[in-house]
């Protein structure tokens, strides 16, 4: 009987300590994208700014996974809705989802849970379907993006504004995503 109450015990303690994990790293992922947002640069023709989230959103899909990554930007987007300034340039609010940015934060969270799960599928473990799966998250949120950003500029236009100024750096951030994700994996195993 003891042994049982023991192993119970033990089961118990283990899973409350797995939630309280994932806590942490849901808080860890929404704060990581915040911190990234603070790298904002503003360009003089187009209202959609280059900042270092799309890099952050990668990671955070490939490193938490779907489930604690799209918790973690859900956490991400409601802290701003709520006046928190955790979008580009300390930015938050609801006016900024009437602005033209709302469509690509937005698609963060349905980015995030792509390249999740496609991660949990094994579809990162090796660096040619790592940066199909991170390019499929990038095309997710510019998909978002750009589908908002028509409502405020010309349709002639919404490449030029918002896809093509932005190519260069998330290429560059693709491939430090790369880099840097098997040592986040290595930092969940050790963790757990």
């Amino acid at each position: 009987m003891q042994n049982v109450l023991s192993n119970e015990f033990a089961h118990r303690l283990r899973l409350e300590n797995n939630i309280i994990l994932d806590v942490v790293f849901i808080i860890f992922g929404s704060v990581f994208v915040a911190l990234s947002s603070q790298l904002a640069f503003y360009l003089p023709f187009s209202p959609i700014p280059i900042t270092g989230q799309t890099f952050a959103v990668l990671f955070i899909g490939a490193v938490l996974g779907s489930r604690r990554g799209g918790l973690s930007l859900t956490l991400y987007v409601l802290e701003g809705l709520i006046g928190l300034p955790v979008f580009a340039g300390g930015t938050g609010g609801m006016a900024i989802f009437f602005g033209p940015t709302a469509g690509y934060l937005v698609g963060f969270i349905p980015a995030v849970i792509l390249v999740g799960y496609l991660s949990e599928k094994g579809f990162s473990r090796n660096r040619i379907s790592m940066f199909f799966t991170l390019l499929l998250g990038l095309a997710v949120i510019y998909l978002f993006g750009v589908f908002r950003l028509l409502s405020f500029v010309e349709y002639e236009k919404v490449f030029i504004l918002g896809i093509t100024p932005f190519l260069v750096g998330d290429a560059i951030k693709t491939v430090m995503a790369m880099i840097i994700i098997p040592s986040g994996w290595k930092l969940i195993k050790r963790e757990k």
